[in-house]
C-alpha cells in the first residue's frame, strides 16, 4: 500500500508544473525610465532579526537625516538583500542588522550595539562618514551594491 501510495503522489508531482522562484519584490515601480538598484548584506554575524536597508537622494544635507530617506526596505536577516526601482543616478545607502526587530538602531553611549554599513563600505572610524565616501551610482541597466556589515562589540 505504502508502495502505490508513493508511486501515486510521485505521479501526482510530476503533473504539477515546478513554480520558478517569485519575482524579486522590489520597492518602487519598474518603467518610466527606473532602473533596479539592488542592495546586499554581507559578513552578517548571524541571520537573526531583520536588516533594513535606506536609500538616501544625491543631497547631502538629507544623508542620515531624520525625513532624509528617498526609500526603505526591512527584509529578513537570513537573506539580507533588497531592491529599490529608482532613477539612474547617484544615491548614498546605509544598511543595519535590526537583531531585536524593534526598527530602531539600538546604540549605547559611545557605540552602536547593532551592525551597520554604508555604499562603498564607506569609513567609520570616528563618526560618520561623509556622504562623498558613500554616494554610489545607479546606472541605466542597473547596479548591484554589496555593502559589509560591521559590528562594533
Amino acid at each position: 500500500m505504502k508502495t502505490v501510495v508513493s508511486s501515486i503522489l510521485g505521479a501526482a508531482m510530476l503533473l504539477i508544473p515546478m513554480q520558478a522562484h517569485a519575482a524579486e519584490a522590489c520597492e518602487g515601480m519598474p518603467g518610466n525610465g527606473n532602473a533596479k538598484l539592488t542592495v546586499e548584506a554581507t559578513t552578517m554575524h548571524n541571520a537573526v532579526g531583520e536588516v533594513a536597508f535606506t536609500v538616501y537622494p544625491d543631497d547631502k544635507r538629507r544623508f542620515l537625516a531624520k525625513g532624509g530617506k528617498l526609500a526603505r526596505a526591512r527584509v529578513p536577516a537570513d537573506n539580507p538583500r533588497a531592491c529599490f526601482w529608482l532613477k539612474p543616478g547617484h544615491y548614498a545607502i546605509a544598511q543595519y542588522h535590526d537583531e531585536n526587530s524593534d526598527h530602531d538602531f539600538n546604540r549605547t553611549l559611545f557605540a552602536p550595539k547593532e551592525g551597520f554599513g554604508f555604499s562603498n563600505d564607506a569609513p567609520t572610524s570616528i563618526g560618520l562618514p561623509s556622504f562623498d565616501a558613500a554616494r554610489t551610482a545607479l546606472a541605466p541597466s542597473g547596479t548591484t551594491v554589496r555593502m559589509k556589515m560591521r559590528y562594533r562589540r
